[in-house]
């Protein structure tokens, strides 16, 4: 039986620069946090004889807490903001370290930085520099992942995998309580640049790396690094999103500038188990938290797309159903994330007229009116009616039910984009037909 579902918009933030990662806190007891890390570069002017400067990257890193109480008109409260190098991505460890949540960023100046929080969630926390390693010079450091996927490492074992602009994958540790990096290797893996790393989170030793010059290569670091275990030219354009699946071993998807996800058997990487074409670069892909086949993509171009890769998963279809899109951002489609918390109370009934958290609907339209900023223009849009559906679907009434209502599940979420600079938080709700 098909799923019915829609997103329903929360809450819209400028975050100034411009947003590319988003990432909900995973610690137990610490989910209501939220980190977004901004990207802007900066033209310095010229110089007396035709001379410039280097652009500058700069950044800021944002931290927020989402409040599930009910009424709550603007939900997400700002709790710290960090000017910083230019954020190129960034992730929460999956477990406490020294018995706190530690954020990895992946910067502009090709350096990993550790941030860990102080204080308590209720009474007031912030985010605090504890570590820092350069992974070599002239570089940006594009991506980090760590070891941890599946919330089962313990702090000892902790490990770090970054990629960077020189195709360069670096493999650290952590170590002892204070939270220091140590470089355990680097290699050459790919040939211009590295956009993504990341572990097989059902084995540690295992490392999946993607590039610009279109390979999707995997290492095992038992073995060295003089050579990958497999290298994959399935994707046709550079790949730059990997993530292993931590509910069920084996699963790998990967997507690339060439607007296709793909999903792996990690035994059988000769041929995909599954490909969905979703028309957009795809930068980042996270599998839902609980839910084992349901994957979320920031498709660059062409908005954000929850997938449902059931069917793909179990032999019985080539592709994977896109089965809800969030269209209501107005650039690049970078930054996504799934939320780990509970949403309190019921999801709102199609058809009972209640409206979203935000400005009022449109009087006698229905369409909820949203403002936005960009950095050519300001103005309001109406793409999403008080019961989540996009114009120019009809305003058709509801159908009574004779019966009970089916369970509905919610997710919360968050995204951001690029150059109109916002952070978008949304939930979305699917329920059996």
């Amino acid at each position: 039986m098909a799923a019915r579902s829609r997103t329903r918009t929360l809450q819209v933030v400028d975050t100034e620069f411009s947003a590319d990662a988003v990432e909900w806190c995973p610690v137990p007891g610490w989910h209501s946090l939220l980190a977004c890390g901004t990207y802007q570069l900066q033209r310095p002017s010229d110089k007396a004889g035709g001379e410039s400067e280097p652009p500058l990257r700069v950044g800021r890193l944002y931290l927020y807490r989402f409040s599930t109480e009910e009424g709550c008109a603007a939900p997400l409260m700002e709790l710290q903001r960090a000017d910083a190098p230019a954020i190129l991505d960034m992730k929460w460890c999956h477990v406490p370290v020294s018995e706190r949540p530690l954020l990895g960023i992946a910067n502009a100046r090709g350096a990993l930085e550790l941030q860990q929080l102080t204080g308590s969630e209720k009474s007031g926390c912030a985010l605090e520099a504890v570590s820092s390693l350069d992974l070599g010079p002239d570089r940006l450091a594009l991506s980090l992942d760590w070891s941890t996927g599946r919330g089962e490492s313990s702090a000892s074992s902790v490990k770090v995998v970054c990629s960077d602009s020189k195709g360069c994958v670096s493999l650290l540790s952590l170590c002892g309580s204070a939270a220091s990096l140590h470089l355990l290797s680097q290699w050459k893996g790919h040939e211009f640049e590295a956009w993504i790393a990341a572990f097989d989170y059902w084995n540690s030793d295992v490392l999946y790396s993607g590039g610009d010059d279109c390979r999707l290569k995997g290492w095992d670091v038992r073995t060295g690094s003089s050579c990958p275990i497999f290298t994959s030219r399935r994707h046709s354009m550079g790949v730059c999103s990997i993530q292993s699946n931590p509910h069920r071993e084996h699963v790998l998807a990967t997507g690339s500038y060439d607007e296709h996800v793909l999903l792996w058997d990690s035994r059988h990487m000769k041929q995909p188990l599954a490909d969905t074409h979703v028309r957009g670069g795809v930068w980042r892909l996270k599998w839902h938290p609980s839910h084992e086949p349901l994957l979320l993509a920031a498709c660059m171009h062409n908005d954000f797309h929850i997938l449902d890769c059931r069917a793909a998963l179990d032999g019985s279809s080539e592709e994977s159903e896109i089965i809800s899109s969030y269209i209501l951002h107005n650039s690049l489609a970078y930054g996504a994330d799934w939320s780990r918390l509970s949403l309190a109370g019921p999801a709102p009934a199609e058809g009972e007229g209640e409206g979203l958290a935000g400005p009022a609907p449109v009087e006698g339209e229905g369409y909820l009116q949203i403002h936005y900023e960009s950095p050519t223009a300001s103005f309001d849009t109406a793409l999403e009616d008080v019961q989540g559906r996009y114009r120019p679907e009809p305003l058709t009434p509801a159908p009574r039910s004779q019966s009970s209502s089916p369970p509905t599940e919610s997710s919360l979420l968050a995204t951001c984009s690029f150059y109109d600079h916002v952070l978008h938080v949304w939930r979305w709700d699917c329920s059996p037909a």
